[in-house]
């Protein structure tokens, strides 16, 4: 039995997250790319920038009341925070049965919307029709700390470091590479927008502090926490991880602390490097993910499936290894 194709739109192709989901869209099975849009590529062949091998479509430059007159099953949205809402606004109008999945934080703190993470969320996208990905650092960082917090007590700390394409494409101090070569650069050391989303969804206390370096892709989160039980050990901490992810294809424990450069180009969440201090009190981790991948694209598309009910992993798997 053949069974039926499922149409999307992807609203912001040109940026980098964008680009990755054209990319693993093209060996989606049952997910066909029905319009693309980027204000800078319009009139291009999509197939020029992204491998839809014998796709005609052109990138549009379309406006929201546009965007929302197309008739597919799902609009994706992968624009700049602050952007989505006259998107969502026309599409509800016009089209209020349809997906629509926002990779920006515009969303995450509405509980009208679905939080699409799901090794924490699965049984709520299933069918969801609003779904708010979650944000690169947070899909790390929630990974890792949430099977610990019976075990910790006070606020946990995050040192973050991306590559930076997390900047975006719009020219920025972030992604200049003259000002990143043989540097680190910190920002937003307080109420970050992933600070804020992990202290939401974990509803515990995250002080996170993020930084960019000159690589491109990629990101590592270093987590400290103090115990509240000082007799735990890291084999009883490492089994409270292996435990909670046992069965997830796309989280890895590690033995040693995961790299930036161990998740480039690859799908999973990775953690590792977990160690107790001498006197037991404090734990520290470590997690990867390659923020364009792991943390925006893949989970992007296992979200579609699961509200579209897809098999998760379905245009996932075949990208696996």
């Amino acid at each position: 039995m053949t069974l039926p194709t499922l149409s999307l739109g992807l609203v912001g192709a040109r940026g980098f997250t964008g680009s990755e989901l054209l990319r693993l869209l093209s060996r989606h099975p049952r997910l066909k790319v029905a319009f693309a849009t980027s204000r800078d590529l319009a009139g291009k062949r999509v197939a020029d920038e992204a491998p839809l091998s014998g796709s005609e479509l052109v990138f549009e430059d379309l406006d929201p009341p546009s965007c929302a007159t197309r008739q597919v099953d799902a609009y994706v949205l992968a624009l700049p925070n602050g952007k989505s809402r006259p998107y969502v606004d026309a599409i509800l109008e016009r089209r209020p049965g349809a997906v629509i999945l926002d990779l920006s934080g515009d969303h995450r703190f509405d509980d009208a919307w679905v939080y699409g993470q799901p090794e924490r969320n699965r049984a709520a996208i299933a069918g969801a029709r609003l779904i708010a990905n979650p944000g690169c650092y947070a899909t790390a960082l929630q990974l890792a700390a949430e099977p610990l917090l019976p075990v910790v007590q006070g606020p946990i700390h995050a040192f973050g470091v991306s590559g930076y394409s997390g900047a975006g494409t719009t020219p920025s101090p972030r992604n200049d590479p003259a000002r990143l070569s043989d540097n680190i650069l910190p920002y937003a050391l307080v109420d970050h927008l992933h600070e804020r989303e992990v202290s939401a969804q974990l509803k515990a206390a995250i002080y996170f502090t993020p930084h960019v370096a000159p690589f491109f892709q990629g990101l590592s989160v270093t987590i400290s926490a103090r115990l509240a039980d000082a007799l735990r050990t890291r084999a009883e901490l490492v089994e409270l991880l292996v435990s909670r992810y046992r069965g997830e294809r796309l989280v890895r424990i590690d033995e040693a602390p995961p790299t930036a450069k161990d998740v480039r180009e690859r799908h999973e969440v990775r953690i590792g490097g977990l160690e107790v201090s001498r006197d037991r009190t404090h734990v520290a981790l470590v997690a990867a993910v390659d923020n364009l991948l792991g943390g925006a694209a893949t989970t992007a598309i296992r979200n579609l499936n699961l509200a579209m009910g897809l098999p998760e992993l379905e245009g996932v798997s075949a990208w696996l290894n």
